[in-house]
Protein backbone atom coordinates (compact mmCIF):
# COMPACT_ATOMS: atom_id res chain seq x y z
CA UNK A 1 0.00 0.00 0.00
CA UNK A 2 1.12 3.52 -0.76
CA UNK A 3 0.53 6.36 1.73
CA UNK A 4 0.39 8.92 -1.10
CA UNK A 5 -2.52 7.06 -2.70
CA UNK A 6 -4.37 6.78 0.62
CA UNK A 7 -3.79 10.46 1.42
CA UNK A 8 -5.03 11.42 -2.06
CA UNK A 9 -8.21 9.39 -1.58
CA UNK A 10 -8.80 11.04 1.80
CA UNK A 11 -8.42 14.51 0.26
CA UNK A 12 -10.79 13.63 -2.58
CA UNK A 13 -13.36 12.58 -0.01
CA UNK A 14 -13.52 16.05 1.54
CA UNK A 15 -12.83 18.15 -1.54
CA UNK A 16 -16.44 19.16 -2.27
CA UNK A 17 -16.96 20.15 1.36
CA UNK A 18 -13.81 22.29 1.35
CA UNK A 19 -14.67 24.00 -1.95
CA UNK A 20 -18.20 24.75 -0.78
CA UNK A 21 -16.77 26.03 2.52
CA UNK A 22 -14.63 28.56 0.66
CA UNK A 23 -17.54 29.68 -1.51
CA UNK A 24 -19.83 29.87 1.53
CA UNK A 25 -17.54 32.59 2.91
CA UNK A 26 -18.43 34.77 -0.08
CA UNK A 27 -18.49 34.88 -3.83
CA UNK A 28 -15.30 33.28 -5.14
CA UNK A 29 -13.22 33.27 -8.30
CA UNK A 30 -11.59 29.86 -9.01
CA UNK A 31 -8.03 31.10 -8.49
CA UNK A 32 -9.12 32.50 -5.10
CA UNK A 33 -10.44 29.05 -4.18
CA UNK A 34 -7.12 27.48 -5.19
CA UNK A 35 -5.17 30.10 -3.20
CA UNK A 36 -7.26 29.54 -0.05
CA UNK A 37 -6.89 25.79 -0.36
CA UNK A 38 -3.11 26.08 -0.83
CA UNK A 39 -2.88 28.42 2.16
CA UNK A 40 -4.50 25.64 4.19
CA UNK A 41 -1.91 23.17 2.81
CA UNK A 42 -4.57 21.51 0.65
CA UNK A 43 -3.09 21.55 -2.84
CA UNK A 44 -5.73 21.75 -5.54
CA UNK A 45 -5.10 21.95 -9.27
CA UNK A 46 -7.25 23.82 -11.78
CA UNK A 47 -7.76 20.56 -13.64
CA UNK A 48 -9.43 19.17 -10.54
CA UNK A 49 -11.33 22.30 -9.52
CA UNK A 50 -13.08 23.25 -12.75
CA UNK A 51 -14.85 19.91 -13.32
CA UNK A 52 -16.01 19.95 -9.68
CA UNK A 53 -17.34 23.50 -10.02
CA UNK A 54 -19.20 22.46 -13.16
CA UNK A 55 -20.67 19.41 -11.43
CA UNK A 56 -21.75 21.49 -8.42
CA UNK A 57 -23.28 24.09 -10.74
CA UNK A 58 -25.13 21.40 -12.72
CA UNK A 59 -26.48 20.03 -9.42
CA UNK A 60 -27.81 23.57 -8.76
CA UNK A 61 -25.62 23.99 -5.67
CA UNK A 62 -23.72 26.88 -7.24
CA UNK A 63 -24.50 29.81 -9.43
CA UNK A 64 -22.12 32.25 -11.05
CA UNK A 65 -21.91 35.71 -12.51
CA UNK A 66 -19.51 37.22 -14.98
CA UNK A 67 -17.44 40.21 -13.89
CA UNK A 68 -15.47 42.32 -16.34
CA UNK A 69 -11.73 42.36 -15.73
CA UNK A 70 -9.26 45.18 -16.37
CA UNK A 71 -6.52 42.69 -17.14
CA UNK A 72 -8.10 40.14 -19.46
CA UNK A 73 -11.31 38.30 -20.17
CA UNK A 74 -14.35 38.46 -17.86
CA UNK A 75 -14.15 36.39 -14.69
CA UNK A 76 -16.68 33.88 -13.45
CA UNK A 77 -17.47 34.29 -9.73
CA UNK A 78 -19.27 31.45 -7.96
CA UNK A 79 -21.72 31.62 -5.05
CA UNK A 80 -23.94 29.15 -3.22
CA UNK A 81 -27.58 28.77 -4.14
CA UNK A 82 -30.19 28.06 -1.46
CA UNK A 83 -30.01 24.40 -2.50
CA UNK A 84 -26.22 24.57 -2.19
CA UNK A 85 -26.45 26.11 1.28
CA UNK A 86 -28.75 23.29 2.40
CA UNK A 87 -26.38 20.70 0.90
CA UNK A 88 -23.47 22.40 2.66
CA UNK A 89 -25.26 22.08 6.01
CA UNK A 90 -25.73 18.36 5.37
CA UNK A 91 -22.05 17.97 4.46
CA UNK A 92 -21.04 19.92 7.54
CA UNK A 93 -23.12 17.69 9.81
CA UNK A 94 -21.71 14.59 8.12
CA UNK A 95 -18.16 15.91 8.45
CA UNK A 96 -18.61 16.74 12.16
CA UNK A 97 -20.04 13.29 12.83
CA UNK A 98 -17.21 11.62 10.94
CA UNK A 99 -14.48 13.77 12.53
CA UNK A 100 -15.87 13.06 16.02
CA UNK A 101 -16.02 9.33 15.30
CA UNK A 102 -12.43 9.28 14.00
CA UNK A 103 -11.28 11.29 17.01
CA UNK A 104 -13.04 8.90 19.39
CA UNK A 105 -11.41 5.89 17.74
CA UNK A 106 -7.92 7.38 17.43
CA UNK A 107 -7.66 9.34 20.67
CA UNK A 108 -5.48 6.89 22.60
CA UNK A 109 -5.24 9.05 25.73
CA UNK A 110 -9.02 9.22 26.01
CA UNK A 111 -9.26 5.47 25.49
CA UNK A 112 -6.72 4.85 28.24
CA UNK A 113 -8.61 7.14 30.62
CA UNK A 114 -11.88 5.34 29.84
CA UNK A 115 -10.26 1.92 30.27
CA UNK A 116 -8.75 2.93 33.62
CA UNK A 117 -12.09 4.38 34.74
CA UNK A 118 -14.03 1.27 33.72
CA UNK A 119 -11.44 -1.19 35.09
CA UNK A 120 -10.23 0.09 38.50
Amino acid sequence: MNIDNTASQMRKGVLEFCILSVIKQGEAYPSDIIDKMKAANFNLLEGTLYPLLTRLKNAEFLTYRWVESNSGPPRKYFSLTDKGAAFYKELEATWNELANAVKAVTDIDAQNVNNNFNNP
